[in-house]
């Protein structure tokens, strides 16, 4: 009769999880062994918090679940910061946090917390495996949570469960994405179009949820002659290839893209939830598209408001649409950006005659030195400014960082 750690390793495996990253303790053994037995690969940190780092990095890059560890008390309280991270970067991850003995709860044993507490606000789902027989419902439950609502998902299991028999064999649990389209229905389509057709000065701002639909955005920024602010997150998806890319706005961005956006008399913004009010327009209109609509009015006035995926929502909204000839708002954002990235590359030199070399320089020579596939991690504070900048991306190239949490330490 197989341990309810086989049958987490046996469900972990059946639903494409490959390793577990984590630190041993003894709260951990009956896992541990069942690993050592057979299943996934097992990952060994110095920390925990590296532990939910690198799973949340593996989640953002390949959109799959991914799982990280932790012992009793101290060891599931490191994952805490960087859970918090993946939960805000919304990659899927399932925390399996390891409990003091059950019979002890509520004593004030050694090592004693409330994981399912702790966590609760930075999870999607938090519980507590009560007894092997409920544990693999549980497993499912938080799984699934964690895939489809693409959040932090936390497991909290005494010890003494993780060897106990779950009373049948089960077969393992397999949670795999869905794949569902999401877009407003006709009607809000056809005010979105009107509205569009009727402006004369539209700007999109892009974000990551933009990812998926670079062909359709550029043909949209085609069609309206808008010219396409990217948010940082949407970088990798929106800014290459994209004739009608005028850069960033906000903090890290630069005067091209705080000017596209405040010339504007319609702003639409696709798949972002971009945080800083004072860079968004006073007088236009805005339309707002997002998967999930508490988002949409967050940041800034919204006219109207629309649900869906950008991948699904633009070659429903296209047809609706009609090409535009004047493009006096694109051309005069166009050469504002060709000014700007023309002094912004002044920068990127390398002056022998100074020292230290300039900091831009650095990263453009990185860009040009890494490989098509590269995968670019990046701390918080200046180092984020430079990639925003001076990073160039083709639709391989990935970004990683903490660009909503804002810890330090993040890139794995």
């Amino acid at each position: 009769m197989p341990t309810f750690a086989d049958h987490v390793i046996a469900s972990l495996e059946a639903s494409g999880v490959s390793r577990l990253y984590g630190l041993p303790g003894d709260s951990l053994n009956g896992l541990t062994d069942g690993i050592r037995r057979d299943g996934v690969d097992w990952v060994h940190v110095r920390h925990e918090e590296s532990a939910v780092f690198a799973a949340a990095a593996e989640a953002g890059l390949t959109g799959e679940l991914n799982v990280c560890v932790g012992s009793c008390g101290p060891g599931n309280l490191h994952l805490i910061n960087g859970l918090f991270d993946a939960q805000c970067s919304r990659v899927p991850v399932l925390a399996i946090a390891a409990q003091i003995p059950g019979s002890e709860i509520g004593s004030g044993y050694f090592q004693e917390t409330r994981p399912q507490e702790l966590f609760a606000e930075c999870s999607v789902y938090a519980e507590v495996v009560t007894s092997p027989e409920s544990g693999p419902r549980i497993l499912e439950m938080a799984m699934r949570a964690a895939v489809e609502r693409r959040g932090v998902a936390v497991v909290v299991v005494p010890g003494e469960i993780f060897l106990a028999k779950t009373g049948r064999d089960l077969p393992p649990t397999v949670v795999r994405p869905t794949r569902t389209v999401v877009r407003p229905d006709d009607e809000p389509l056809n005010e979105a179009a009107e509205l569009l057709n009727d402006a004369q000065r539209v700007t999109i701002l892009a974000g990551a949820g933009a990812a998926g639909a670079h062909d359709d955005l550029v043909r949209l920024a085609e069609i309206l002659k808008a010219p396409v602010v990217h948010a940082l997150r949407g970088k990798e998806y929106v800014e290459y290839d994209n004739p009608y890319d005028v850069g960033l706005t906000g903090l890290l961005g630069f005067a091209s893209g705080y000017k596209a956006i405040e010339e504007a008399d319609t702003l639409l913004m696709l798949g972002t939830d971009f945080p800083y009010r004072q860079f968004y327009p006073r007088d236009a209109k805005v339309i707002q598209l997002d998967i999930r609509g508490e988002q949409i009015g967050r940041r800034t006035h919204v006219d109207l408001p629309l649900v869906g995926s950008v991948r699904d929502t633009l070659p429903a909204l296209l047809p609706l649409l009609t090409i535009k000839t004047h493009r006096d708002h694109f051309d005069q954002a166009l050469a504002h950006y060709a000014r700007t990235r023309k002094s912004l590359d002044a920068l990127a030199v390398n002056d022998h005659e100074r020292t230290p070399i300039h900091p831009q320089f650095v990263a453009r020579t990185i860009d040009r030195l890494a490989d098509r596939d590269a995968v670019f991690t990046v701390d918080v504070g200046s180092p984020v400014v430079w990639a925003a900048r001076y990073l160039t991306f083709n639709g391989h190239r990935r970004l990683l960082g903490s660009f909503n949490h804002g810890t330090t330490a993040r890139a794995p």
